[in-house]
C-alpha cells in the first residue's frame, strides 16, 4: 500500500520519541510505501482534485539521517491507499482549513484518518463535556463572574485556555484565591477568550495518564505523566516524568465506554487523558506516547495501530 502522512516537517522530528515516526517505521517494516507532505504544501484548483507536493521516503535506520527522499512530485491525495493526518497542534485557522481540504479529498475517494470532520467536531478540551459523567466538574465560559463563582463552589481549581497544548497556560488557584483576578485577566482577555475551569484533582500526584484508544479498543498500558517538584502540570513538554504502567480496571471501564463511540465517528486514534478516574481531555489531532509505552513495557503500540489501520482499510 501507499500511505501518505500529513505532518510537520520531517526535519523537525525527534525520532527517539516521535509517534508519527514509529508509525512510519512499523508500516515500512510491513512492506508498505511511505510518503510525507505538510499542510502548507497542499492545494486545490477549481475543477481539479486536492493535491500536495509529496516526498516519497525510505526510513534508513540511522538515528540522525533517518529518512532518504526517493522521489518528489505533486500528487492527488485520492491516489493513496490511506492518508494519515498527523499535524501537531495548535488547532488554529490553518489546521481548520487543512481539514476542509482533507474532507474534499475524502469526497474524491481518499481514506483519511482521523476523519477530517471528526477532527473539527472534537476540540480537545471541549470534547470531554459530552462525557460529563466521567469528567470532573468543568466550566467553559468567557464570564469572569462565572469563573469566580466556580472557584467559590470548588475552592481549588485549574484554569486553562481552550487552545493550549503541552501544558501551556495552565494555572492552579487554591482556596485562598491568590492571583485569581490576574489569571482571569491573562486567560480571558477582557471577555474575548473562552476559558476552561475544572475542579483540581489531587490524584495528579500519581500522574496525568495518557490512555490510547486505537480502532475502538484500549491499549493495555498507559503513560502516567507525573509532575516534578512544585509543578502542577504533568505534561512531558512541561517537565513531567513519563512512567508507563498497566491500565487499571477502573480506567479501562471508562475508556471502554468512550472508545466505541469515538471510533464510530471516524477517530481511529484517540489520546484519552485521565487523572485518577476522571477524564480531563480527549486528544484527537496528533496523539502521542507510542514509543514511551513501547520502550518501557515492550507492548508494541505501533503494531496495534498498524493492525487497526489495515483493518479499517479492509486489508
Amino acid at each position: 500500500m501507499n500511505i501518505l502522512f500529513v505532518a510537520d516537517p520531517l526535519e523537525s522530528f525527534k525520532t527517539y520519541k516521535d509517534t508519527t515516526f514509529s508509525m512510519m517505521r512499523e508500516l515500512q517494516q510491513r512492506g508498505h510505501a511511505i510518503a510525507a507532505t505538510e499542510p502548507r504544501h497542499m492545494g486545490w484548483r477549481s475543477g481539479g482534485t486536492v493535491n500536495a507536493t509529496v516526498r516519497r521516503i525510505r526510513l534508513t535506520g540511522d538515528a540522525h539521517d533517518w529518512f532518504a527522499v526517493t522521489g518528489e512530485a505533486v500528487e492527488s491525495l485520492k491516489d493513496f491507499d490511506a492518508v494519515l493526518m498527523r499535524k501537531d497542534p495548535p488547532f488554529d485557522s490553518e489546521f481548520f482549513y487543512c481539514t476542509h481540504l482533507l474532507e474534499q479529498a475524502q469526497r474524491e475517494g481518499a481514506r483519511v484518518f482521523n476523519r477530517p470532520s471528526a477532527l473539527r467536531e472534537h476540540p480537545e478540551k471541549l470534547a470531554l463535556m459530552e462525557f460529563a459523567e466521567f469528567a470532573p466538574p468543568t466550566l467553559v465560559t468567557r464570564s469572569p463572574e462565572a469563573i469566580r463563582a466556580f472557584h467559590a463552589e470548588h475552592r481549588d481549581i485549574i484554569l486553562k485556555p481552550l487552545d493550549g497544548m503541552g501544558g501551556m497556560g495552565i494555572f492552579r488557584v487554591g482556596a485562598d484565591g491568590m492571583n485569581l483576578g490576574s489569571i482571569i485577566e491573562t486567560l480571558n482577555q477582557g471577555g474575548a477568550t473562552s476559558v476552561m475551569v475544572q475542579r483540581y484533582l489531587p490524584e495528579i500526584v500519581d500522574g496525568d495518564k495518557r490512555l490510547l484508544l486505537i480502532g475502538g479498543k484500549v491499549a493495555p498500558y498507559v503513560l502516567a505523566r507525573i509532575p516534578q517538584g512544585n509543578e502542577v502540570r504533568g505534561n512531558l513538554a512541561a517537565g513531567g516524568k513519563g512512567v508507563a504502567q498497566p491500565l487499571s480496571d477502573e480506567n479501562r471501564a471508562v475508556a471502554e465506554a468512550i472508545a466505541p463511540v469515538l471510533a464510530a465517528r471516524g477517530l481511529l486514534l484517540v489520546g484519552l487523558d485521565m487523572i485518577g478516574n476522571k477524564v480531563t481531555e480527549i486528544n484527537v489531532t496528533s496523539p502521542t506516547c507510542f514509543q514511551e509505552i513501547h520502550d518501557q513495557t515492550g507492548f508494541d503500540v505501533p503494531a496495534m495501530f498498524a493492525d487497526a489501520l489495515l483493518d479499517a482499510l479492509g486489508r
